[in-house]
């Protein structure tokens, strides 16, 4: 019997592009190529790069090297394949460069590279496809690209304009998906408020109904589903208020990620983003009140081109005041190609540094309060991992990978994937202690 055609692959970035190398890899499996996680069996290898941040650039840079280094045979794709020159001053030896979701582009170079094996139609694949999450939970991505220009982006210069899935095709996937034993569906894209506006909402047909291309009515489709739906990346427009109710009723999780970025009138206008903190705080506080159990999240960036101690301290106060219930601050860092670059006023390292320090710190006092008065409650919970001591599941409240977990001590009889009743027993800065409910 003839020897399968072996593909190595390195998948690095955001989820999003995870969802990338997820069709990537289906693809390969369809067409009967095996995968290796060793650089000496595998025939050829591809790697999915990140090139938003300079760190980001640097880690691909390393991976694609590396893998030249260990199996010489390497195909990039991804974000930082929007700049390939960059890719082949480090290592011009790579086979081929495409950028981000261009996945007939990398299967064309797969083929000219180690063609298929075999006829694809004659193979085997499961209907949900080939998945890099654990089987419980996936990433469903709505949509590619961004319209926005925020100054210190380059997003739209890496995946290009807003280009949204038709709805039909988006809840036929979450279908198979749960139909496989997909427990959460993690909805993801660059800017989820703004889906389907680039298709001006054009409706599918869905379980005998219309669904309309757009983020509530494709939540409220997704509702039906026997699974958690969580939304990321949602941007506060004003339709935004839509999914409170649904959240209340208990059709989608009561979570929103929103990236606020900053809370300073005069940094979001330098970013080039909405300038409104106390109209957001004023929605909060309105989301709290018809919606209890909302639990939000968000990410800002300190240390931006001009950003003084006062606006920061007026970060510091919107924090305080938001009381978010998670959320990541990074040090602003330049890009490549992003307008910030230009932008007068640059902050020192060491305050960048003190900056993140400080703010951290009033976020972890708050994160504290907040799941402190979480002890005493019953919850839904999501078990995730099985550890030696503790079994590692998470709440509505948390996202994988970058929120908190609910930790049970490890003498109960569950499965992961498992949704288990618990009881609250205790909470640290980031996690809860609980024990099931019988």
């Amino acid at each position: 019997m003839a020897r399968s055609a072996k593909i190595g692959f390195i998948s690095l970035g955001c989820p999003k592009a995870l969802v990338d190398s997820e069709r990537i890899l289906t693809q390969l499996r369809a067409e009967g190529y095996e995968t290796s996680a060793r650089y000496d069996d595998a025939d050829l290898v591809v790697v999915n790069t990140c090139g938003f941040i300079d760190a980001a650039v640097e880690e691909s840079l390393e991976a694609i090297a590396e893998a030249v280094a260990e199996n010489g045979r390497v195909i990039v794709t991804g974000c930082l394949g929007a700049r390939p020159e960059r890719i082949s001053e480090r290592c011009p030896e790579v086979l081929a460069v495409s950028g981000p979701h261009a996945y007939e582009e990398v299967m064309a170079q797969v083929h000219r590279h180690l063609p298929p094996p075999h006829d694809p139609f004659l193979d085997l694949l499961p209907p949900q496809g080939i998945k890099l999450t654990p089987r419980h939970y996936a990433y469903l991505k709505i949509s590619e690209g961004c319209n926005h220009r925020c100054s210190f982006c380059i997003i739209p210069a890496l995946r290009g304009d807003l280009v949204s899935r038709p709805v039909g095709e988006v809840l036929l996937e979450a279908e198979r998906l749960v139909e496989s034993g997909v427990r959460e569906l993690l909805v993801v894209s660059q800017d989820t408020s703004a889906y389907g506006t680039d298709l001006r909402y054009r409706a599918d047909l869905w379980r005998g109904r219309l669904v309309r291309a757009r983020m509530t009515d494709l939540a409220r489709a997704l509702a039906d589903l026997p699974a958690w739906i969580r939304l990321h990346y949602v941007y506060p427009y004003p339709h935004v208020d839509e999914l409170i109710p649904l959240m209340a009723e208990g059709g989608i999780l009561p979570y929103l990620d929103m990236p606020l970025q900053h809370a300073s009138p005069a940094i979001l206008k330098a970013m080039r983003r909405p300038a409104a903190a106390d109209r957001t705080l004023a929605r909060i506080e309105r989301w709290r009140k018809e919606c209890p159990e909302l639990v939000l999240r968000s990410t800002f960036i300190v240390g931006f081109p001009g950003e003084t101690e006062a606006e920061f301290e007026e970060l510091l106060d919107f924090l305080r005041a938001a009381r978010l219930d998670r959320v990541g601050a990074f040090v602003y860092s330049p890009v490549e190609g992003a307008a910030a670059n230009a932008l007068p006023g640059a902050v020192p390292d060491e305050v960048r540094q003190d900056r993140l320090r400080r703010f951290m710190a009033a976020q972890a006092e708050i994160s504290r309060e907040r799941l402190r008065e979480r002890i005493g409650e019953l919850a839904i919970v999501l078990v995730d991992a099985l550890r030696d001591d503790w079994i590692i599941a998470r709440g509505p409240w948390d996202a994988p990978e970058i929120d908190g977990k609910v930790l049970i001590a490890n003498e109960w009889d569950l499965t992961v994937g498992d949704f288990v009743k618990v009881r609250i027993l205790d909470a640290s800065d980031h996690d809860l202690i609980a024990e099931p409910v019988l």
